[in-house]
């Protein structure tokens, strides 16, 4: 996750925000606190054959299971043009289908418009809310700039 998110743009997948977030954007012990939290969450694995890890994708019912919130999906960044991420996007969206959602809902980096861009072409629509980027919280690295925020996306199921 922290490649993905945080990797080095010039050698790095297309997906960092390495121009204007610093930081790590993850560890084990805040996915094991995130998890203790919210026990209905899962992060779901796409593993090779061998058992190394390509992509990971965060999974959590919320408003009484109709819609699934989804985050944090990351693919190994040397492999982010490989069709990987869509792959993974289809069975997030496939297990949470499964388990009762009706909607997927996810929050980008308002700025990320080449990534708004690829879940939009996937079926996802901007809600038009916005929701303020978390400054006084460092778990979500350390910003570079003054006005980010997050936009809301969506997909009916």
């Amino acid at each position: 996750m922290n490649s993905a998110y945080r990797g080095e743009t010039s050698r790095q997948g297309w997906t960092t925000e390495a121009d204007y977030i610093d930081g790590q954007r993850t560890d084990v012990p805040a996915l094991r606190a995130d998890l203790a939290a919210n026990p209905h969450a899962r992060i779901l694995m796409l593993r090779a054959d061998d058992g190394a890890l390509l992509g990971t994708v965060w999974l959590e019912p919320v408003e009484g299971g109709e819609t699934w919130y989804l985050g944090m999906l990351t693919i190994r960044p040397d492999l982010q043009t490989a069709g990987l991420g869509r792959s993974l996007l289809e069975g997030a969206e496939a297990h949470a289908q499964a388990a009762g959602a009706r909607r997927i809902r996810m929050t980008v980096v308002a700025i990320r418009e080449t990534l708004i861009a690829w879940y939009e072409r996937r079926g996802y629509g901007l809600t038009g809310e916005t929701r303020p980027w978390p400054y006084e919280d460092e778990r979500f690295g350390q910003p570079r700039r003054d006005d980010l925020s997050f936009v809301v996306l969506e997909k009916t199921l």
